[in-house]
């Protein structure tokens, strides 16, 4: 009786995952729609900015011009995300060089996985040649 591995639990993450990239991929990569190109930029950039951390100092007048500034510094970025809008809304948008390289690293880690499904694959067949070979020698 030869027991076949591909029945693993490890086989079985092995294949999910492989999966699982291949469709973020696609996601990420425009190519079910342009509007995912779209909303991965802008989960990207959403995750970006709700990473971070905050602390409370006395006020003093430096502070304060520190604030004002801040202020400003708001207000421009504001201005900025509504050109972004009308950018993306006219599909002028600019900024897909980030898509694109999260596109690549994500097809690089697909083909690491379908490497080693197919190497594992590979490996067992030769072990259970192998097993057969010992068992028909004794």
């Amino acid at each position: 009786m030869v027991f076949v591995m591909q029945y693993s639990n490890y086989h079985r993450v092995l294949r999910v995952s492989a999966v699982v990239v291949a469709v973020v991929l696609l996601f990420e990569s425009g190519l079910v729609s342009d509007a995912t190109v779209r909303i991965s930029q802008d989960t990207h950039l959403y995750l970006a900015n709700a990473i971070g951390m905050t602390a409370k100092v006395q006020p003093t007048e430096l502070n304060q011009l520190t604030a004002a500034l801040t202020a400003k510094e708001k207000e421009l970025a504001a201005r900025e995300a509504a050109l972004s809008e009308r950018e993306i809304a006219v599909d002028f948008s600019g900024g897909a060089d980030g898509n694109e390289k999260a596109t690549y690293l994500l097809a690089s880690i697909l083909f690491i996985l379908l490497v080693l499904i197919l190497l594992n694959y590979v490996l067992d067949y030769i072990r259970i040649r192998d097993e057969r070979t010992e068992v028909k020698t004794v």
